[in-house]
């Protein structure tokens, strides 16, 4: 299976850091700035489980630009060969 080497960039990962510490931010918008924190400066990929968040919050009309953003970034991570 080939590797996905792209990594979380520098305005994501404090964008993700700012999403953590917000008392607003919703649980998933908190846990997909920890997944991509996560992926920040690291080879980590983004497990199904993430993928399958990230693609929720994207199609989801109610989510902010802020979680999209960030659920973009998690699913640019995402091992590109997983359910082929």
């Amino acid at each position: 299976m080939s590797k996905n080497t792209k990594k979380t960039s520098d305005k994501m990962a404090t964008l993700a850091a700012h999403t953590l510490t917000d008392p607003n931010a919703s649980a998933i918008a908190k846990s997909l700035a920890a997944s991509a924190l996560a992926q920040s400066g690291t080879d980590k990929q983004t497990s199904a489980d993430m993928e399958e968040k990230a693609g929720k919050a994207l199609q989801g009309g109610h989510y902010s630009e802020k979680t999209k953003s960030l659920a973009a970034s998690v699913l640019s991570q995402a091992n590109k060969e997983r359910g082929n």
